[in-house]
């Protein structure tokens, strides 16, 4: 099976000749993570990852969030030896200011949305549903992507649409202190504006749907509301309606959803397979998450293909025989079952270390020589 044979077969829950291994590297730079395809040190993990793993080329079509009336812009300045950026959002006269402070060794950051009033005023802003003025920007930036599509090799896996979730944008904008509180005061509001934001939504996958832009589509909305940070009730309102409409839209396109989650899943895990993602990564065991695999697939069944999982902690801590044995243990426990094995992050490190870099081929070389067939 080439790479791409083996995503589709792990994701539609069919047998795999190898295990499915996937590094999270794009192939195409992505602001998120270092450009492992320009740094010398990650040039061995890249060419033993293009003949063992399956490469989702992770991009995004832009388009604006807010119709023309809202005005967006940036200041940057120097005071007292600070750099200070801040980021202004107005409307109607009202204004939303963000302000990030970088000094020697420090930095602080004020997010945009910090008390109710400022929450009223977000929620209330005008979002881009004007499906001409949307499609014309997704327009203009399509060229760039097709020639991404020409560039990438097809055998290695497939191209993979990040285009967000109504919940993104006020996660994003909130102290995240107020933002709790805010779960329980303002769930009115939020929803009206996550209401909106799945309008935009809607015009954008289905431009995106239509035109079969992606095979796979990657949605991390889910654990920017979720316990504990607020109650699995929250979560069942401000995400598992939203993204369960997506999916369903891409299901029906024939192409494929994976959901990303990071944290205390255990509970909510029920509410994954209402959603019925193709897959889900990442299942995180204690100490950093509360699921184990064996646990989460006791909670999915053969519904879903869960994704990971080695912290990426692990690959700047251990030796190479230990990370060896760890893939070993995540391989046996899931033996027989819906898994493509994945870091649970990363890459982050331009600087890589030694021990890093062998961690990778270890991991690389471990999972394929496994008796997964």
């Amino acid at each position: 099976m080439t790479a791409r044979e083996r995503l589709f077969a792990a994701l539609r829950g069919e047998p795999t000749d190898k295990v499915p291994i996937w590094l999270l590297f794009p192939y195409h730079r992505l602001g998120c993570y270092v450009d492992v395809r320009t740094l010398p040190a990650y040039r061995p993990i890249v060419e033993l990852a293009e003949k063992y793993a399956i490469t989702l080329n992770r991009r995004h079509l832009g388009a604006p969030f807010y119709k023309p009336e809202v005005k967006q812009w940036r200041e940057e300045t120097f005071e007292n030896g600070w750099k200070i950026v801040r980021d202004f959002t107005e409307y109607k006269g009202r204004r939303l200011v963000s302000e990030a402070r970088y000094g020697t060794g420090s930095s602080s950051i004020r997010r945009l949305l910090n008390d109710e009033s400022d929450l009223e005023l977000f929620c209330s802003l005008p979002v881009e549903t004007d499906r001409a003025r949307l499609e014309a920007t997704l327009d203009a930036n399509l060229p760039a992507y097709r020639r991404e599509v020409e560039e990438f090799p097809a055998h290695l896996g497939a191209m993979m649409f990040d285009l967000g979730e109504p919940i993104g944008p006020l996660y994003s904008a909130s102290n995240i202190e107020e933002y709790a509180i805010w779960s329980l005061t303002h769930d009115e509001p939020v929803r009206s504006f996550l209401d909106q934001a799945m309008q935009r939504m809607r015009i954008i996958y289905d431009y995106c749907l239509r035109r079969e832009l992606a095979d796979v589509y990657f949605l991390v909305g889910s654990e920017l509301a979720s316990p504990p940070l607020v109650s699995r009730q929250t979560f069942r309102r401000w995400i598992v309606p939203y993204a369960a409409e997506l999916i369903d839209r891409i299901r029906r396109a024939g192409k494929f959803a994976i959901q990303h989650y990071h944290g205390q899943i255990r509970e909510i895990l029920p509410d994954f397979v209402e959603m019925a993602p193709h897959g889900l990564h990442t299942i995180e065991a204690p100490p950093t998450g509360n699921c184990t695999f064996t646990q989460a697939y006791e909670a999915v069944g053969d519904r879903i293909t869960l994704i990971g999982n080695i912290q990426y902690d692990e690959f700047r801590r251990l030796t190479d025989e230990q990370m060896a044995q760890a893939v070993r243990d995540v391989l046996d426990e899931c033996r027989g079952k819906r898994l493509i094995l994945s870091p649970s992050a990363g890459p982050f490190d331009a600087d890589l270390s030694e021990r890093t870099a062998r961690n990778y081929l270890a991991f690389l070389e471990t999972a394929w020589r496994y008796d997964w067939a």
